[in-house]
């Protein structure tokens, strides 16, 4: 039999605020977390901006030498967990911790860590590459040191699939919940790539913003867009069987209901011809979820600010809704945060879970320019009140990889 899967805690550091209370108000009250980059030196980049973690210190979460043997991809992802675990009330006490798992992504993972492990290698010579390189950069290392923080023994993966990273992540708990391999599951995804080779490389292949106003460098579906803007930071939730949370008398945020997961086979950057991979992953999400289109409230876009995705992810929509594509809620929280990558779909779960929450569709903020190529009712600059029953959060990865997520309001 298939168990009902439930979202029961939440955590989040992000460009707009470091748990998701600050992160949630920061949408509330239209905030942009985009500024001019302090992370290195990006003097001579064309690319000047990005969406950092404020007020990060890792010595506020972490002892020193853990601080030192942690690439900032993993402090994120074990902050964010460590939050999500708290606001479940998971303990040893109601829960067995050998069927707890740990599905947390990265699109990147230990990024900065690469950097200047490198540069000690040419500067110095390689007796000087720290020993700790290789555990601080593989991207299963955010999982795999959440469970070590946590002491959860149950199946621990790591989904890489560049921005569709960590909806894959939650997609799949869901389904491995479901099918009554876990009972919880801690999924989400992590990022720290703010550093001048992960600049430089997007920056080249042309797809960064070069806006020097933060308020005009991520702007998705307006139409003088010209490239995201890139964030870091990390989300995690606890996915959970309803009756494993019912049991312990959880805290229930909303419930999962559908997937839909697909590849392009088209191109290794661009999106397929009319987004026809996105539309597929849709409609498959659709058909898990057993609703119609029409059900759909609200759809948290991947929305990046270039051109071709938000054109094409317009025609999916378009594709997967049919006559109810001019009638669904959109909108993309990348123009409040950045782009977090591989840890945006999760970011963007948690987003859909508080717009659910609190009756409140999420606005594309500092939009201005209507764009003929992306005319959906994309919830310009100020959230709109709206009782929202069914969300969907969509996430399309570097590759091809499509991913698409439901999320309903909790009814018993």
């Amino acid at each position: 039999m298939e168990k009902r899967v439930v979202i029961t805690g939440l955590g989040a550091i992000t460009p707009i605020g470091n748990t998701v209370d600050e992160m949630w108000k920061g949408i509330e009250e239209k905030k942009c977390g985009i500024d001019k980059i302090t992370h290195f030196d990006a003097e001579g980049y064309k690319t000047g901006l990005a969406a950092e973690v404020k007020n990060y210190d890792p010595l506020e979460y972490f002892e020193a030498k853990s601080a030192k043997r942690l690439d900032k991809s993993s402090q994120f992802a074990i902050i964010a967990a460590k939050e999500a675990f708290k606001d479940s009330g998971i303990t040893k006490e109601n829960t067995d911790f050998e069927r707890v798992g740990v599905f947390v992504s990265s699109g990147i993972a230990g990024l900065k860590t690469i950097q200047e492990q490198c540069e000690v290698n040419y500067v110095k010579g390689h007796n000087r590459v720290s020993p700790m390189f290789i555990p601080m950069t593989i991207a299963n290392m955010p999982a795999g040191n959440i469970t070590i923080e946590l002491g959860l023994k149950g199946e621990s993966i790591s989904i890489v699939s560049a921005c569709a990273s960590s909806t894959h992540a939650i997609g799949e708990a869901y389904k491995t919940i479901k099918y009554g391999s876990e009972d919880v599951i801690l999924a989400g995804g992590t990022e720290a790539s703010i550093c001048g080779i992960g600049i430089a490389g997007f920056e080249n292949m042309k797809a960064l913003s070069h806006a020097t106003d933060p308020n005009r460098a991520s702007i998705p579906f307006d139409k003088e867009r010209n490239g995201f803007v890139m964030g870091e930071g990390a989300a995690v939730l606890v996915l959970e069987d309803l009756e494993h949370a019912k049991t312990r008398g959880a805290k229930i945020y909303a419930e999962v209901i559908g997937y839909g997961a697909t590849s392009d086979a088209y191109h290794i950057t661009s999106p397929a011809p009319e987004g026809e991979g996105g539309a597929r992953a849709m409609k498959r999400a659709m058909e898990d979820a057993k609703i119609k289109p029409k059900d759909v409230d609200y759809i948290n876009a991947h929305g990046t600010s270039t051109h071709l995705n938000d054109s094409l992810e317009t025609q999916a929509i378009k594709t997967a809704f049919g006559d109810e594509a001019y009638k669904v809620m959109v909108s993309s929280t990348k123009s409040n945060t950045g782009h977090l990558l591989g840890a945006a779909g999760g970011l963007e779960a948690i987003v859909c879970v508080k717009a659910i929450e609190n009756s409140l569709v999420p606005p594309t903020i500092n939009y201005q320019v209507k764009d003929a190529e992306c005319d959906l009712d994309i919830v310009p600059n100020e959230p709109r009140k709206s009782d929202i029953k069914i969300a969907m959060s969509n996430s399309l990865g570097f590759g091809g990889h499509n991913a698409s997520i439901i999320l309903k309001e909790y009814q018993g």
